[in-house]
């Protein structure tokens, strides 16, 4: 099919200091080109961009999101290594927004009214609405008149029930300030959830998946019939699965305990989010080749390590097994979940009597890959699908913005359509 048909979509995910793109053909789920401009704000800022045309790759100065945006239409358009050739050729803009709180529970196109509910949502998520705003208003200034898409971490799990999302803490702490379970990484469940039903054929009526996103953020989700009824991250992203650097899940009255030692409130902030978890116990690293290395030299330290990150997620995979009655499939996605080979067998050993059997060999030789790694006799499925988020906005600024261009099979397998 002809490059000229289809819509092409402009991707971003705007942070504090950074911003992020790529640029899709759809429906023909095409990576045309992507980059990203990092230290916004910063004497130096970079600017790294890569298509089939080449690379483009710049230090400078660049004052705000606004200039950067700017700069990435420039690159869009570049003669030589640029993604189009010109800027009127973007159909769409599809956003990644973090925190969508109670009044999203899908992707919606941006306007007025959205723009006011993703401000209030800014104390559920003061370091990242305010910069996914940005990148909104950013963009409507510059791509005048182009629609765009707004895609929540957090609305894939407005559907968890009460039972899953309120906390056993005073109601008027909900009914004040909605403190309650909220769930993140949505977007990445609800793609490989999608991806795992193409793959096996199946009807999201009648499956359940576990999804286990493992990265240095790291999150599991239960689907049932397409709905996410459970996950582990809550009111913020430090709850649940223990992480790169997050604690995880852990006695609250040990933060009163270390407060009445000297602790502030900050340190004790920056401990559990920043110098906890993988990094925290083993003293050595967040990053999982480093630890693999470190237990290969019998440090036991590390190797306590992975084995409390193993053991917390098998815990998650236990409970929301005996939630779901039933389990088609396990789902590894994220950095950890795609490459880590020996983690995810670690995870599965001791899983094979709730009928999750793993065969270790075909771990072991599927490596990264997509596919299944579990035995063919295995009641549920283990299978190992790449994330994509970036393709899952897109799908959906598309999926919203030009619905009579749906295929079939998207309107057969999506996940919570």
């Amino acid at each position: 099919m002809s490059s000229n048909q289809g819509k092409r979509i402009l991707v971003l995910n705007s942070g504090s200091s950074s911003l992020k793109y790529e640029v899709y053909l759809m429906p023909h789920r095409q990576s045309l080109g992507k980059g990203s401009v990092e230290r916004i704000g910063e004497a130096k800022a970079i600017l790294t961009q890569t298509s089939p045309k080449g690379q483009i790759h710049f230090e400078e100065p660049i004052q705000n999101h606004e200039a950067a945006m700017a700069k990435v239409c420039a690159a869009l358009v570049d003669p030589a290594s640029g993604i189009l050739e010109k800027i009127s050729e973007i159909d769409a803009v599809g956003h990644r927004v973090v925190h969508g709180g109670e009044k999203f529970s899908s992707s919606i196109k941006i306007d007025s009214l959205v723009k006011e509910a993703i401000k209030d949502n800014i104390e559920l998520a003061p370091l990242h609405n305010p910069a996914n705003l940005t990148g909104i208003e950013v963009a409507e200034r510059l791509l005048p008149g182009v629609p765009q898409v707004a895609v929540f971490d957090t609305a894939f799990h407005q559907t968890m029930p009460p039972a899953a999302y309120l906390y056993g803490l005073p109601r008027e702490l909900y009914d004040k300030y909605r403190i309650r379970r909220y769930g993140f990484h949505g977007t990445s469940h609800r793609f490989v959830a999608s991806r795992a039903l193409e793959l096996l054929k199946r009807h999201p009526d009648n499956t359940n998946f576990i999804t286990v996103h493992l990265g240095n953020g790291a999150s599991i989700t239960a689907i049932e019939a397409g709905k996410s009824v459970d996950t582990s991250m809550g009111f913020t992203p430090l709850e649940g699965l223990m992480m790169g650097t997050r604690s995880g899940d852990f006695d609250p009255a040990i933060l009163g305990f270390l407060e009445e030692r000297g602790y502030s409130a900050k340190d004790l902030s920056t401990m559990v989010n920043k110098k906890s978890g993988l990094l925290g116990l083993s003293g050595i690293s967040n990053d999982l080749r480093d630890l693999e290395a470190a237990v290969d030299k019998g440090n036991s330290n590390a190797i306590e390590a992975l084995n409390v990150y193993a053991h917390r997620v098998r815990q998650y995979i236990g409970s929301y097994t005996a939630e779901l009655v039933k389990v088609d499939a396990i789902i590894f996605t994220g950095g950890i979940g795609q490459y880590g080979v020996r983690m995810r067998e670690r995870i599965c050993h001791r899983l094979e009597n709730i009928g999750i059997m793993m065969d270790y060999e075909l771990n072991i030789s599927n490596g990264s890959k997509e596919g299944s790694v579990s035995q063919a006799f295995s009641p549920t499925t283990i299978l190992v699908i790449p994330t994509n988020e970036e393709l899952q906005i897109a799908l959906d600024a598309f999926d919203l913005l030009f619905p009579g261009e749906l295929t079939n099979r998207r309107r057969r397998t999506d996940v919570n359509i």
